[in-house]
């Protein structure tokens, strides 16, 4: 069983995917940190470094690799990686995927509180910030309604989206 956790910065991918790793008892993995152990290096040293596009390219290597593997995890994946190259296709074809689907207002709340800690936010006054959101949101979910399944977080616990991706 592969499961793969899609959605938006702050949808709740790495928090849910330890949960269900629990409930299911196997390997959570973030693409994120496979990333950085595998380049021994930070999202975003790597991006300073070497760029976008190197990066993109290092993510759908390793994307392939872990999901043509014959190990069994839940994956979380950054919010980007659906949609770069044909990332959703080959999620599509070796995993059940579910769109963790947060509403702009939500997002916004918890990303005000994160911003320090999320460089792709950071820079963005407080003002600003619902409308970059909004548009990047809207970019980018054509792909993650592909997704085989999506659950609108906005009013569920961590248990209770756990529990509907369970028995999902």
């Amino acid at each position: 069983m592969k499961i793969v956790l899609i959605g938006y910065m702050a949808s709740g991918k790495s928090v849910i995917g330890k949960k269900l790793s629990e409930k299911f008892d196997i390997e959570f993995i973030d693409l994120d940190a496979f990333i950085e152990k595998r380049e021994q290096k930070t999202i975003t040293t790597i991006f300073n470094e070497k760029g976008e596009i190197y990066f993109r390219l290092q993510e759908t290597k390793y994307l392939t690799e872990l999901l043509t593997s014959d190990k069994n995890f839940i994956l979380s994946l950054g919010g980007g990686t659906p949609c770069y190259g044909n990332n959703m296709d080959i999620i599509l074809k070796k995993t059940t995927s579910f769109y963790l689907k947060t509403s702009i207002k939500t997002l916004h709340s918890r990303l005000i509180s994160e911003k320090n800690s999320r460089p792709l936010v950071a820079a963005i006054s407080d003002d600003d910030l619902e409308e970059f959101i909004a548009k990047h949101l809207f970019e980018r979910s054509f792909f993650y309604q592909k997704s085989n399944h999506a659950i609108i977080t906005d009013n569920l616990s961590i248990q209770e989206t756990v529990d509907k991706i369970a028995i999902t």
